[in-house]
């Protein structure tokens, strides 16, 4: 078997670590081409030395500089920086896969560009799709790319599809573990801190996304990344609550029959399927016992607790610039909440004030999108200071 050259952009973040796992586990058949991260480069230089990869890309001017100084790179690795890094990195002749898990959408433009140099890619940042889905997957069809789902619930469902006809698909079910207050009453959410929102039940994630699926709207967000990943609408996509986090998502056929795709909570089951496609190979971490007894419990979201689902359904029905308002007001509202300018059930109220104060329109071209994502952004901070914390 051949030995595949991955490129990996965000290589210190939650799903670097679990792809480095993978790394780590079959030395014998993946080789960490080049690393990327935002600063941290005191762990990207660990990573080069474990994994001897030859090119490095740290976003921040000032970080890559101290990296460049600092001694802790070989002397052959090249260091580059910014956004032009990290499309350099991204089309590099040798690379065979790109995977995108750098956190917001900075990984738009280097994703957009190794699609262009016709590198697989394995995207981890819904934020893309979210932003751009109409862009991205219609340069993919145009480069003959194929699009690699490593978020846990879209890799299942890119299981369970197969090689169906896409005539023979009813709907999509994703799963949700419901997050850190999935029981809690709204009164009691209306005292959340950041520290309580920081702590998962079931996966170890970043801050952003680990709030995200607080509020649910990282499944908010995931319906709309699904809609363009299986070109499916919106009111063809189901979520149900499923705290055990083990049925990663379904798919249900014409015929009424429905696949589940199985595992236990932990990225390194996706995130391997997507560097080893089509082929596989032996897991990271143990698999499912079914000689204990497992607990599935499944049941529908309360849209009115998690309101930040219902406005991801309304923005992506609504369609044009409304999925980038949605994404780029709920980054400013998590920021805001985490720096405690903001309560916590202000998230879902400042990205509602957002949708409603922006004009929506069906972009021809991505700057045009990217212009009302940062027009969101100035909207979304000026709602924020209205919002007493």
């Amino acid at each position: 078997m051949s030995v595949k050259n991955i490129v990996l952009l965000g290589a210190t973040g939650s799903i670097g670590d679990s792809t480095l796992k993978v790394a780590r586990k079959h030395r014998d058949r993946i080789r960490i081409l080049a690393v990327a991260a935002n600063s941290r480069y005191r762990e990207l230089a660990d990573i080069v030395r474990e994994f001897a990869v030859p090119h490095v890309a740290i976003f921040e001017e000032k970080a890559a500089a101290e990296a460049r100084a600092s001694g802790l790179f070989p002397a052959h690795v090249r260091i580059v920086s910014g956004l032009d890094g990290l499309i350099e990195l991204s089309t590099l002749p040798e690379a065979d896969l790109v995977v995108t898990a750098v956190v917001g959408t900075l990984g738009l433009k280097p994703t957009l560009a190794a699609i262009r140099a016709k590198k697989s890619v394995a995207v981890a940042s819904k934020e893309i799709l979210v932003l751009a889905g109409k862009f991205v997957m219609a340069e993919a069809a145009r480069h003959g790319v194929s699009i690699l789902p490593m978020d846990s619930e879209h890799n299942a469902i890119f299981q369970c599809l197969h090689a169906e006809p896409k005539r023979f698909v009813d709907r999509l079910i994703l799963t949700a573990s419901g997050g850190r207050f999935r029981d809690s009453t709204i009164e009691e959410m209306r005292t959340v801190t950041p520290e309580q929102a920081l702590k998962h039940p079931n996966w170890s994630m970043g801050p952003k996304v680990t709030v995200d699926s607080s509020t649910m709207a990282n499944k908010g967000l995931e319906l709309i990344e699904a809609r363009w990943l299986f070109d499916l609408p919106e009111d063809r996509i189901d979520i149900v609550v499923h705290p055990q986090s083990i049925i990663h998502s379904m798919v249900q056929f014409v015929d009424g029959s429905i696949l589940a795709h199985l595992s236990p909570p932990s990225m390194t089951f996706a995130i391997q399927h997507c560097l080893f496609h089509p082929e596989r190979a032996g897991a990271v971490v143990p698999t499912l016992d079914f000689a204990q007894a497992i607990r599935l419990d499944i049941r529908p979201p309360d849209y009115s607790r998690f309101p930040c689902l219902r406005l991801a359904r309304e923005a992506s029905k609504a369609a044009g610039c409304a999925p980038a308002v949605f994404n780029a007001s709920n980054e400013v509202a998590v920021a805001d909440f985490l720096a405690g300018k903001i309560p916590f059930l202000a998230i879902p109220e400042l990205v509602e004030r957002t949708l409603a104060a922006m004009p929506n329109r069906e972009p021809d071209t991505l700057d045009e999108v990217l212009a009302a994502d940062a027009e969101a952004r100035v909207v979304a901070a000026g709602i924020s200071k209205t919002l007493k914390s």
